[in-house]
């Protein structure tokens, strides 16, 4: 509420007559002296008008800044006294924490501004609207001010959260070949389930905001299953809010399936052959019709043209139906466009990164014809080389014919100093300390010193790894390394080095040739180990590695899409005295469901063979074991492999492993995700006689130390004697 107070004195009897000898101004911050004095709308020198000064009060008012004005004189000297309002220096939420940052971003009222009453009813209005949308119901939102000092304030919305509307019935009027539970998985909108509470079942919590959507979504649906006719209304809501349920309608007119009759091409300019075009299509003749599928293969074939240097390639489906065959065409118009160049590759966001390691992942150069495989490809490259949180690539058109790439990055944490403490069933306590960095001065280069430490194992090393020599398409690698440890059967001490060098030959294909010389002494060998088949003592491997990889993933630290497989021997023998061969086969496929059911699960398949082969000398600790975070969890690391009469194993020759894992996000703002699991292995001498399986639940988490592993595991089909464990921890950079 506003008051105008105005203190004049003799004003009545004198005004008129006084002349304006001075003007000041008393409480002033937000506007300055001198904009006031232009605001007044008179000046020093004239006479003192009532009304002017008045309406002088009036346009101070509107400016909203002031809680209260008046004025005085003295001998000429007219002074205008101002209590502005507070200011609002901080602004939080109470009630909703884990939605505060939420609300602040749509809420009016800021930081900073001006506190004025009728803001303030307009951010509670706009606190209620959100909560509605929710899904809560007669919530409150009242608000709290306490002084920070003079003339701000800190103002706390306080929201008491109401109701929420609990979906009891879902009905879909009017629908014959499809029911709720058809389309229950692809709206947000469904109705209670008997214990909705648990994790994965509905519990009926009405979304207000995606009502609107959810009619869309069930048309979509059933223009996915060919009801190419399909209708469906607006959702009608019957609220009770005695006990705050719900039954939701939606009015469906479903229509026939409708089958494709042809699939024909239209182009602006004949850019491309049609029978390149017809080729992986989704829809074909004689197929149902599936608006999914529509979209698809209007993808495939913008980037079929894409790839062609038509960066802006537009394609319009035309879709006549037959509606008493119940039949469609497809007409596909294909606009092309002109031809587009690279004008420019502008690089940002790498504060640390080198320009040219950025740009040596970039597929296209000013002068290139645009390419959309090139340019999809370039985002991938720089998601893998690990170096960035997140990359974007924009294209800015400066011409009919050029366009600029605007490459921007997000960088990553790469480079890290920890320390780790852990407890394993069989290692006992675990100690680790790194110092590591895989983008060293934003080079690209990878660097790195570790040590770990148990009571059965004590490691060390020191590696390195240039991924692009001179920024060419060859790597080149190498550590030197010192491990002593207490296995099952025996001690190991193992020294030595190695070197890698290696050529990326396509974008998903890449080879490598190492070279590793290493020192091995066994000793503490298990009495019922026959010596003279398993001696002690120092032998020394001299190893040439020959491996080829083929990788199309989309991100280097937690990929969605794509297969990584690789190959790998290793020659021992050449020179030294162990003698065999190792063979080392690797398979891993991902699939990210986001785009199919808008929810980040990803699902994953991995597999590994190992084969041994012995050539003249294949040490005990060279042979095959089994168990552990990499092969079958469930189990102690290594415990798995064929024993001796005694009951002491003594290693395999053939090893099979894989898992099928799902990925669910946890807390997606620290990147902490949830796994399950399930793990089956076998290995054996000269056959796979011994298997294992497990399964079980974890947490992975991209954390600023890396990425951590926990691992809850139950192992299946585990025979006496078997060394299980239920706990497992890792720490890596890879899931």
């Amino acid at each position: 509420m506003r008051f105008i107070l105005i203190f004049s004195l003799f004003f009545t009897l004198y005004a008129n007559a006084t002349t304006i000898k001075d003007i000041k101004f008393d409480g002033l911050i937000h506007i300055s002296k001198g904009i006031a004095k232009e605001m007044i709308g008179f000046g020093v020198g004239d006479e003192m008008d009532i009304k002017k000064i008045d309406k002088s009060i009036v346009r101070f008012f509107n400016q909203d800044y002031f809680k209260d004005i008046w004025v005085s004189e003295k001998d000429g000297v007219l002074i205008y006294h101002f209590v502005e309002k507070p200011v609002i220096a901080k602004v939080d939420i109470k009630g909703y924490e884990d939605k505060k940052d939420d609300i602040k971003e749509f809420l009016s009222v800021k930081k900073g501004d001006i506190y004025d009453e009728d803001s303030i009813q307009k951010a509670k209005e706009q606190i209620l609207n959100y909560l509605e949308k929710k899904g809560y119901y007669d919530s409150i939102v009242e608000t709290q001010t306490d002084k920070l000092n003079k003339n701000s304030l800190k103002l706390t919305f306080v929201i008491s959260k109401g109701s929420e509307i609990i979906i009891q019935k879902v009905h879909l009027y009017g629908s014959k070949k499809l029911d709720y539970s058809d389309i229950k998985s692809n709206i947000v909108n469904r109705q209670k389930q008997f214990m909705g509470w648990l994790w994965g079942r509905d519990n009926g919590e009405l979304k207000v905001d995606q009502l609107a959507y959810d009619s869309e979504r069930i048309k979509d649906y059933y223009m996915r299953k060919g009801f190419l006719d399909a209708k469906v209304s607006t959702p009608f809501l019957r609220a009770y809010f005695e006990n705050y349920t719900a039954d939701l309608s939606y009015l469906v007119n479903e229509g026939s399936i409708y089958t494709i009759k042809s699939v024909k091409f239209i182009l602006s300019k004949p850019v491309i052959k049609v029978s390149k075009l017809k080729e992986d299509l989704k829809l074909r003749a004689g197929k149902t019709f599936n608006v999914e599928k529509l979209r698809k293969d209007m993808k495939h074939i913008k980037n079929l043209v894409a790839d062609l240097g038509y960066a802006y390639v537009r394609v319009y489906p035309d879709i006549k139906q037959d509606k008493k065959k119940h039949t469609a065409s497809i007409i596909y118009h294909i606009n092309p466009g002109e031809i587009v160049y690279i004008d420019d590759v502008e690089i940002s966001g790498n504060t640390r990164t080198i320009d040219r390691v950025v740009r040596r992942s970039v597929y296209l150069a000013p002068g290139d014809k645009y390419s959309y495989t090139d340019y999809q490809d370039s985002i991938v490259e720089l998601k893998k080389t690990g170096y960035f949180e997140d990359v974007k690539i924009e294209k800015k058109r400066v011409g009919d014919n050029k366009i600029k790439l605007l490459v921007k990055v997000k960088e990553a944490q790469t480079g890290s100093i920890s320390g780790g403490i852990g407890y394993g069933s069989y290692d006992g306590l675990l100690l680790s300390a790194s110092v590591s960095d895989r983008n060293v001065f934003g080079s690209g280069i990878d660097l790195s010193t570790t040590v770990d430490y148990s009571s059965k194992s004590l490691k060390g090393s020191i590696s390195f790894f240039n991924p692009r020599v001179f920024d060419t398409q060859y790597s080149l690698g190498g550590s030197i390394y010192s491990t002593n440890n207490d296995y099952y059967a025996y001690t190991e001490d193992k020294k030595g080095a190695n070197l890698n060098v290696g050529k990326k030959f396509t974008r998903h294909i890449s080879g490598s040739v190492g070279y590793t010389i290493e020192s091995s002494k066994l000793s503490d060998l298990d009495s019922s180990l026959n010596p003279l088949l398993y001696p002690t003592g120092k032998t020394i491997k001299s190893a040439i590695s020959v491996s080829a990889k083929y990788d199309t993933t989309d991100d280097y630290y937690l990929p969605r899409h794509g297969m990584d497989a690789s190959v790998g021997v290793e020659f021992a023998g050449v020179g030294g005295d162990q003698k065999y061969v190792k063979n080392v086969y690797k398979f891993a496929y991902f699939y990210g469901l986001d785009d199919l059911i808008d929810y980040d699960i990803i699902l994953r398949y991995k597999a590994q063979l190992r084969l041994a082969f012995d050539n003249g000398y294949l040490p005990i600790n060279e042979k095959l074991y089994m168990g552990g975070l990499t092969t079958v969890r469930g189990y102690e690391s290594s415990s798995l492999a064929p024993k001796n009469s005694a009951g002491t194993l003594i290693g395999g020759k053939r090893m099979f492993a894989n898992s099928i894992e799902a990925s669910i996000p946890l807390i997606e703002s620290i990147k902490m995700r949830g796994l399950l699991f399930f793990d089956y292995g076998a290995i054996g001498e000269e056959s796979f006689d011994i298997s294992r399986a497990g399964t079980g639940l974890g947490i992975e988490w991209a954390s600023p130390l890396g990425a951590i592993q926990l691992i809850f595991a139950k192992p299946i089909g585990d025979k006496p004697g078997d060394k299980t464990s239920t706990f497992e921890f890792s720490m890596g950079r890879r899931f």
